[in-house]
Protein backbone atom coordinates (compact mmCIF):
# COMPACT_ATOMS: atom_id res chain seq x y z
CA UNK A 1 0.00 0.00 0.00
CA UNK A 2 2.63 2.52 1.02
CA UNK A 3 4.73 1.57 -1.99
CA UNK A 4 1.84 2.69 -4.19
CA UNK A 5 1.62 5.97 -2.30
CA UNK A 6 5.39 6.45 -2.44
CA UNK A 7 5.31 6.09 -6.24
CA UNK A 8 3.48 9.44 -6.38
CA UNK A 9 6.61 11.24 -5.13
CA UNK A 10 8.84 10.67 -8.21
CA UNK A 11 5.85 11.53 -10.41
CA UNK A 12 5.55 14.85 -8.57
CA UNK A 13 9.20 15.75 -9.18
CA UNK A 14 9.00 14.71 -12.83
CA UNK A 15 5.96 16.93 -13.35
CA UNK A 16 7.65 19.83 -11.60
CA UNK A 17 10.73 19.40 -13.80
CA UNK A 18 8.51 19.36 -16.88
CA UNK A 19 6.76 22.58 -15.79
CA UNK A 20 10.09 24.33 -15.22
CA UNK A 21 11.40 23.33 -18.64
CA UNK A 22 8.17 24.43 -20.26
CA UNK A 23 8.36 27.81 -18.50
CA UNK A 24 11.95 28.33 -19.67
CA UNK A 25 11.01 27.37 -23.23
CA UNK A 26 8.07 29.78 -23.21
CA UNK A 27 10.26 32.61 -21.95
CA UNK A 28 12.83 31.96 -24.66
CA UNK A 29 10.15 31.92 -27.34
CA UNK A 30 8.64 35.18 -26.07
CA UNK A 31 12.08 36.79 -25.97
CA UNK A 32 12.80 35.84 -29.56
CA UNK A 33 9.37 36.94 -30.77
CA UNK A 34 9.29 40.32 -29.08
CA UNK A 35 12.46 41.72 -27.57
CA UNK A 36 10.64 44.71 -26.15
CA UNK A 37 8.04 42.74 -24.24
CA UNK A 38 8.71 41.46 -20.74
CA UNK A 39 9.39 37.72 -20.63
CA UNK A 40 6.87 35.35 -19.12
CA UNK A 41 7.15 35.14 -15.34
CA UNK A 42 8.95 32.17 -13.84
CA UNK A 43 6.96 29.61 -11.85
CA UNK A 44 6.23 30.69 -8.32
CA UNK A 45 8.68 29.16 -5.85
CA UNK A 46 7.30 26.43 -3.63
CA UNK A 47 6.21 27.43 -0.15
CA UNK A 48 8.60 26.16 2.55
CA UNK A 49 7.52 22.62 3.34
CA UNK A 50 8.51 20.43 6.27
CA UNK A 51 8.08 16.79 5.27
CA UNK A 52 7.75 15.74 8.93
CA UNK A 53 4.30 17.36 8.96
CA UNK A 54 2.97 14.28 7.20
CA UNK A 55 4.53 11.78 9.59
CA UNK A 56 1.50 11.79 11.96
CA UNK A 57 -0.98 11.21 9.08
CA UNK A 58 1.24 8.40 7.80
CA UNK A 59 1.23 6.76 11.22
CA UNK A 60 -2.56 7.07 11.39
CA UNK A 61 -2.85 5.60 7.90
CA UNK A 62 -0.61 2.69 8.84
CA UNK A 63 -2.45 1.95 12.09
CA UNK A 64 -5.93 2.34 10.63
CA UNK A 65 -5.25 0.21 7.56
CA UNK A 66 -3.63 -2.55 9.63
CA UNK A 67 -6.61 -2.71 11.99
CA UNK A 68 -9.07 -2.76 9.08
CA UNK A 69 -7.26 -5.65 7.38
CA UNK A 70 -7.43 -7.64 10.61
CA UNK A 71 -11.12 -6.82 10.96
CA UNK A 72 -11.82 -7.85 7.37
CA UNK A 73 -10.80 -11.40 8.29
CA UNK A 74 -13.49 -11.45 10.99
CA UNK A 75 -16.54 -10.08 9.19
CA UNK A 76 -18.09 -9.84 5.72
CA UNK A 77 -16.87 -7.53 2.97
CA UNK A 78 -20.20 -5.69 2.70
CA UNK A 79 -20.39 -5.05 6.45
CA UNK A 80 -16.76 -3.96 6.34
CA UNK A 81 -17.56 -1.33 3.70
CA UNK A 82 -20.79 -0.18 5.31
CA UNK A 83 -19.26 0.27 8.75
CA UNK A 84 -16.60 2.46 7.17
CA UNK A 85 -19.36 5.04 6.82
CA UNK A 86 -18.79 5.84 10.49
CA UNK A 87 -15.84 7.92 9.30
CA UNK A 88 -18.18 10.90 8.90
CA UNK A 89 -19.15 10.75 12.57
CA UNK A 90 -15.59 10.81 13.85
CA UNK A 91 -14.46 13.42 11.31
CA UNK A 92 -17.31 15.73 12.29
CA UNK A 93 -16.67 15.41 16.00
CA UNK A 94 -12.93 15.95 15.57
CA UNK A 95 -13.52 19.03 13.43
CA UNK A 96 -15.55 20.54 16.25
CA UNK A 97 -13.06 19.57 18.94
CA UNK A 98 -9.77 20.42 17.22
CA UNK A 99 -10.55 22.74 14.30
CA UNK A 100 -13.16 24.89 16.02
CA UNK A 101 -15.82 24.21 13.39
CA UNK A 102 -19.50 24.80 14.04
CA UNK A 103 -21.72 22.12 12.56
CA UNK A 104 -25.12 23.08 11.16
CA UNK A 105 -28.36 21.16 11.69
CA UNK A 106 -27.83 19.24 8.46
CA UNK A 107 -24.47 17.96 9.70
CA UNK A 108 -25.92 16.73 12.98
CA UNK A 109 -28.88 15.18 11.17
CA UNK A 110 -26.46 13.40 8.84
CA UNK A 111 -24.55 12.07 11.84
CA UNK A 112 -27.77 10.77 13.41
CA UNK A 113 -28.80 9.02 10.18
CA UNK A 114 -25.34 7.51 9.90
CA UNK A 115 -25.54 6.17 13.45
CA UNK A 116 -28.92 4.60 12.72
CA UNK A 117 -27.56 3.03 9.55
CA UNK A 118 -24.58 1.62 11.40
CA UNK A 119 -26.91 0.18 14.03
CA UNK A 120 -28.92 -1.65 11.36
CA UNK A 121 -25.79 -3.00 9.69
CA UNK A 122 -24.47 -4.20 13.04
CA UNK A 123 -27.82 -5.81 13.81
CA UNK A 124 -27.69 -7.62 10.49
CA UNK A 125 -24.35 -9.10 11.53
CA UNK A 126 -25.68 -10.14 14.92
CA UNK A 127 -28.75 -11.86 13.49
CA UNK A 128 -27.21 -15.02 12.18
CA UNK A 129 -23.99 -13.71 10.58
CA UNK A 130 -25.60 -13.04 7.17
CA UNK A 131 -22.29 -12.73 5.36
CA UNK A 132 -21.82 -16.48 5.26
CA UNK A 133 -18.14 -16.09 6.04
CA UNK A 134 -18.07 -18.95 8.56
CA UNK A 135 -16.92 -16.75 11.44
CA UNK A 136 -18.41 -17.06 14.89
CA UNK A 137 -20.49 -14.35 16.52
CA UNK A 138 -17.59 -13.29 18.74
CA UNK A 139 -15.34 -12.82 15.70
CA UNK A 140 -18.00 -10.79 13.88
CA UNK A 141 -18.55 -8.48 16.85
CA UNK A 142 -14.80 -8.04 17.34
CA UNK A 143 -14.33 -7.32 13.64
CA UNK A 144 -17.10 -4.70 13.61
CA UNK A 145 -15.65 -2.96 16.67
CA UNK A 146 -12.18 -2.98 15.12
CA UNK A 147 -13.57 -1.34 11.99
CA UNK A 148 -15.09 1.46 14.08
CA UNK A 149 -11.78 1.91 15.89
CA UNK A 150 -9.95 2.09 12.57
CA UNK A 151 -12.33 4.76 11.27
CA UNK A 152 -11.65 6.88 14.35
CA UNK A 153 -7.93 6.71 13.54
CA UNK A 154 -8.48 7.44 9.85
CA UNK A 155 -10.59 10.49 10.74
CA UNK A 156 -7.58 11.89 12.61
CA UNK A 157 -5.52 11.32 9.47
CA UNK A 158 -8.00 13.21 7.27
CA UNK A 159 -8.30 16.17 9.61
CA UNK A 160 -4.51 16.45 9.84
CA UNK A 161 -4.14 16.16 6.06
CA UNK A 162 -6.64 18.92 5.39
CA UNK A 163 -5.08 21.21 7.99
CA UNK A 164 -1.59 20.78 6.54
CA UNK A 165 -2.64 20.90 2.89
CA UNK A 166 -4.59 24.13 3.27
CA UNK A 167 -2.15 25.88 5.59
CA UNK A 168 0.99 24.92 3.62
CA UNK A 169 -0.47 24.61 0.09
CA UNK A 170 1.09 21.17 -0.47
CA UNK A 171 0.65 19.53 -3.87
CA UNK A 172 -1.52 16.38 -3.62
CA UNK A 173 1.11 14.18 -5.27
CA UNK A 174 3.74 15.42 -2.87
CA UNK A 175 1.50 14.86 0.15
CA UNK A 176 0.62 11.29 -0.87
CA UNK A 177 4.22 10.48 -1.79
CA UNK A 178 5.58 11.85 1.47
CA UNK A 179 3.13 9.79 3.51
CA UNK A 180 4.05 6.75 1.43
CA UNK A 181 7.75 7.33 2.04
CA UNK A 182 7.24 7.47 5.81
CA UNK A 183 4.92 4.48 5.85
CA UNK A 184 7.11 2.33 3.61
CA UNK A 185 10.26 3.11 5.63
CA UNK A 186 8.59 2.43 8.99
CA UNK A 187 7.03 -0.84 7.87
CA UNK A 188 10.30 -1.98 6.30
CA UNK A 189 11.99 -1.50 9.66
CA UNK A 190 9.14 -3.19 11.54
CA UNK A 191 9.32 -6.18 9.20
CA UNK A 192 12.37 -7.48 11.10
CA UNK A 193 10.78 -7.82 14.56
CA UNK A 194 7.42 -8.88 13.08
CA UNK A 195 9.16 -11.86 11.50
CA UNK A 196 9.83 -13.32 14.97
CA UNK A 197 6.59 -12.50 16.84
CA UNK A 198 4.23 -15.51 17.15
CA UNK A 199 0.70 -14.82 15.91
CA UNK A 200 -1.14 -18.05 16.67
CA UNK A 201 -4.29 -18.55 14.65
CA UNK A 202 -4.02 -15.05 13.17
CA UNK A 203 -0.96 -16.16 11.25
CA UNK A 204 -1.32 -17.58 7.75
CA UNK A 205 2.26 -18.70 7.16
CA UNK A 206 4.09 -21.96 8.02
CA UNK A 207 6.20 -20.38 10.77
CA UNK A 208 3.16 -19.02 12.64
CA UNK A 209 4.57 -15.49 12.94
CA UNK A 210 3.04 -12.14 12.11
CA UNK A 211 5.05 -11.66 8.92
CA UNK A 212 7.14 -14.10 6.88
CA UNK A 213 8.86 -12.31 3.95
CA UNK A 214 10.52 -15.52 2.71
CA UNK A 215 7.19 -17.33 2.46
CA UNK A 216 5.58 -14.34 0.75
CA UNK A 217 8.38 -14.14 -1.83
CA UNK A 218 8.06 -17.89 -2.48
CA UNK A 219 4.33 -17.55 -3.14
CA UNK A 220 4.91 -14.63 -5.52
CA UNK A 221 7.46 -16.62 -7.52
CA UNK A 222 5.23 -19.70 -7.76
CA UNK A 223 1.97 -17.91 -8.55
CA UNK A 224 2.13 -15.07 -11.14
CA UNK A 225 -1.47 -14.14 -10.31
CA UNK A 226 -0.31 -12.94 -6.87
CA UNK A 227 2.28 -10.69 -8.51
CA UNK A 228 -0.35 -9.29 -10.87
CA UNK A 229 -2.65 -8.61 -7.92
CA UNK A 230 0.14 -6.85 -6.02
CA UNK A 231 1.02 -4.65 -9.00
CA UNK A 232 -2.65 -3.84 -9.51
CA UNK A 233 -2.99 -2.98 -5.84
CA UNK A 234 0.01 -0.66 -5.98
CA UNK A 235 -1.38 1.14 -9.03
CA UNK A 236 -4.91 1.45 -7.69
CA UNK A 237 -3.75 2.71 -4.29
CA UNK A 238 -1.48 5.26 -5.93
CA UNK A 239 -4.35 6.66 -8.02
CA UNK A 240 -6.92 6.37 -5.25
CA UNK A 241 -4.89 8.30 -2.68
CA UNK A 242 -3.92 10.98 -5.20
CA UNK A 243 -7.58 11.44 -6.11
CA UNK A 244 -8.53 11.51 -2.41
CA UNK A 245 -5.94 14.15 -1.54
CA UNK A 246 -7.01 16.20 -4.59
CA UNK A 247 -10.64 16.14 -3.44
CA UNK A 248 -9.53 17.15 0.06
CA UNK A 249 -7.56 20.07 -1.36
CA UNK A 250 -10.18 21.35 -3.80
CA UNK A 251 -13.36 20.58 -1.82
CA UNK A 252 -13.19 19.11 1.68
CA UNK A 253 -12.37 16.03 3.68
CA UNK A 254 -16.09 15.32 4.04
CA UNK A 255 -16.59 15.26 0.29
CA UNK A 256 -13.76 12.76 0.15
CA UNK A 257 -15.46 10.51 2.69
CA UNK A 258 -18.78 10.71 0.83
CA UNK A 259 -17.22 9.72 -2.49
CA UNK A 260 -15.26 6.99 -0.76
CA UNK A 261 -18.45 5.54 0.72
CA UNK A 262 -19.86 4.95 -2.77
CA UNK A 263 -17.52 1.99 -3.10
CA UNK A 264 -19.78 0.20 -0.65
CA UNK A 265 -22.55 -0.32 -3.19
CA UNK A 266 -20.15 -1.85 -5.71
CA UNK A 267 -18.55 -4.18 -3.16
CA UNK A 268 -21.93 -5.26 -1.83
CA UNK A 269 -23.34 -5.92 -5.31
CA UNK A 270 -20.30 -7.93 -6.42
CA UNK A 271 -20.28 -9.97 -3.21
CA UNK A 272 -23.91 -10.92 -3.73
CA UNK A 273 -23.46 -11.59 -7.46
CA UNK A 274 -20.49 -13.88 -6.85
CA UNK A 275 -22.33 -15.59 -3.95
CA UNK A 276 -19.62 -14.70 -1.48
CA UNK A 277 -22.31 -13.47 0.90
CA UNK A 278 -25.95 -14.14 1.65
CA UNK A 279 -28.51 -11.38 1.30
CA UNK A 280 -29.95 -9.87 4.49
CA UNK A 281 -32.91 -7.49 4.38
CA UNK A 282 -31.61 -5.27 7.20
CA UNK A 283 -28.64 -4.27 5.06
CA UNK A 284 -30.89 -2.42 2.61
CA UNK A 285 -32.31 0.17 5.07
CA UNK A 286 -28.94 0.31 6.80
CA UNK A 287 -27.12 1.16 3.60
CA UNK A 288 -29.88 3.60 2.59
CA UNK A 289 -29.54 5.45 5.91
CA UNK A 290 -25.76 5.57 5.52
CA UNK A 291 -26.06 7.13 2.06
CA UNK A 292 -28.78 9.53 3.20
CA UNK A 293 -26.70 10.61 6.17
CA UNK A 294 -23.62 11.14 4.01
CA UNK A 295 -25.59 13.13 1.42
CA UNK A 296 -27.29 15.31 4.03
CA UNK A 297 -24.03 15.83 5.88
CA UNK A 298 -22.32 16.97 2.71
CA UNK A 299 -24.99 19.54 1.93
CA UNK A 300 -26.76 17.78 -0.94
CA UNK A 301 -30.02 19.47 0.09
CA UNK A 302 -28.41 22.88 -0.53
CA UNK A 303 -27.26 21.83 -3.97
CA UNK A 304 -30.71 20.53 -4.88
CA UNK A 305 -32.36 23.68 -3.56
CA UNK A 306 -29.95 25.82 -5.53
CA UNK A 307 -30.61 23.80 -8.69
CA UNK A 308 -34.35 24.31 -8.26
CA UNK A 309 -34.00 28.06 -7.68
CA UNK A 310 -31.31 28.95 -10.19
CA UNK A 311 -31.15 25.93 -12.50
CA UNK A 312 -27.45 25.56 -11.73
CA UNK A 313 -26.49 23.30 -8.83
CA UNK A 314 -22.82 24.24 -9.13
CA UNK A 315 -23.44 27.86 -8.18
CA UNK A 316 -23.65 27.20 -4.46
CA UNK A 317 -20.43 28.58 -2.95
CA UNK A 318 -20.90 26.44 0.17
CA UNK A 319 -19.96 23.37 -1.89
CA UNK A 320 -16.33 24.46 -1.51
CA UNK A 321 -16.29 24.76 2.27
CA UNK A 322 -12.99 23.93 3.88
CA UNK A 323 -14.10 21.07 6.12
CA UNK A 324 -17.50 19.66 7.03
CA UNK A 325 -19.35 22.77 5.90
CA UNK A 326 -18.63 24.49 9.22
CA UNK A 327 -20.37 27.86 9.42
CA UNK A 328 -20.17 28.50 5.70
CA UNK A 329 -17.23 30.87 5.81
CA UNK A 330 -15.45 28.93 3.05
CA UNK A 331 -12.05 30.06 4.29
CA UNK A 332 -8.93 27.98 4.48
CA UNK A 333 -7.89 26.41 7.72
CA UNK A 334 -5.08 28.34 9.28
CA UNK A 335 -2.17 26.51 10.86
Amino acid sequence: MFLGEFSCLPVFYLLRLRDRRRAHRDRDRDRDRDRDRDPAPAPAPSRPFNALLFLPPALCDMAGTSIMYVALNMTSASSFQMLRGSLIIFTGLLSVAFLGRRLEWSHWAGIVLTILGLALVGLADLRGNPGGTGHGLADVITGDLLILLAQAIVSIQMVLEEKFIFSHDVHPLRAVGTEGLFGFSILALLLVPLSFIPAGRLSGNPRGVLEDPADAWCQIRREPLILAALLGNIGSISFFNFAGISVTRELSATTRTVLDSLRTLLVWALSLALRWERFHALQIPGFALLLAGAALYNGLHRALRGARNTGNAGSDPQEREALLGGDGDGGNIQG
